[in-house]
């Protein structure tokens, strides 16, 4: 399938050639290379890295940035400007964003080094690095890179199918069906059952139990994927365009659904959240589950 994501114009490049159009093969790969250069550039900062603070998303001075993130980023910025010259380009560090040209409606976002703080504590897993495409509002491409596996989530343009790739580039099509009941599965959250709304913990007992961890969200979501837990359960929080849009993409992809509350917090109802360019506040929770154990959940969701 041809998708046209970009035409070369030779006036804008040094060579003379023309190369015809970059269809949705050609951006994968490129995409997957970056990924790849960036977990092998992290990887070089495990030892000796500075550590900067950052603003927070709450207004205060408690975030951070390494030389990793950084370094990291400078990467995707050199590669997509060379062969991405027209499109855009909004990356965390710096909050650094490029406005698109020559009418071009195409746009990438970055997150260099996703779990920087499980990063800074040199942990073995919760480490990522992700990179999304999006073309005419649509998330038509991301990846997903773990710092630690070396493994990578994502789909290139026009594909219908979501890879894993290991280090060994032994390739698994992730499933787009989930034939086990709620019940006999675990419910991921990043913080404890109590921390949650009234309904979040109605909720929770539907399932066999509930497993909390932290780390990059990407990496988080990864276990969804992959279906070592049946659904996902997050509080209210900052929601920016380099982490949203490559979840958002692959979850999609899988057939995941979204739900947040409704008005009288009584029920579950489906959310369909988009692609955005701005970093906004989320104040609902948010229950994610595959489309076809979504039945399961009846007795909480509005019908």
């Amino acid at each position: 399938m041809m998708v046209s994501l970009f035409t070369p114009n030779p006036a804008r490049n040094m060579s003379t050639h023309s190369f015809g159009e970059l269809n949705g093969h050609a951006v994968g790969i490129v995409l997957k290379e970056l990924v790849r250069r960036a977990i092998t550039v992290v990887r070089n900062e495990r030892q000796a890295f500075e550590v900067t603070s950052k603003l927070g998303y709450g207004g205060k001075m408690n975030d951070v940035f390494t030389t990793a993130d950084t370094k990291a980023q400078d990467v995707y910025l050199c590669s997509l400007q060379e062969c991405f010259p027209d499109a855009g380009i909004i990356a965390e560090e710096d909050k650094l964003s490029i406005t698109a040209k020559n009418g071009e409606n195409m746009y990438f976002t970055i997150d260099p080094l996703d779990g920087t703080k499980a990063f800074i504590r040199r942990q073995s897993h919760g480490v990522g690095t992700m990179i999304a495409c999006v073309k005419d509002n649509e998330i038509v491409s991301a990846y997903i890179g773990d710092i630690n596996t070396q493994e990578i989530y994502g789909y290139r343009p026009g594909s219908n199918k979501v890879h894993r790739i290991s280090e060994f580039e032994t390739v698994q099509i992730l499933p787009t069906t989930n034939t086990t009941p709620l019940s006999a599965q675990y419910i991921f959250l990043r913080d404890p059952d109590h921390e949650h709304s009234e309904l979040s913990q109605k909720t929770i007992p539907l399932f066999k139990s509930s497993i909390v961890d932290g780390g990059s969200i990407g990496i988080w979501l990864a276990r969804l994927w992959k279906q070592e837990v049946g659904a996902v359960l997050m509080k209210p929080s900052y929601e920016t365009p380099w982490d949203s849009t490559p979840i958002l993409g692959i979850t999609q992809k899988l057939g995941y659904v979204y739900f947040k509350p409704t008005d009288d917090a009584m029920q579950w109802e489906q959310y369909i959240p988009d692609a955005v360019k701005d970093t906004y506040t989320r104040n609902f929770d948010l229950l994610v589950v595959h489309k076809s154990r979504v039945h399961d959940l009846s007795e909480y969701i509005r019908t």
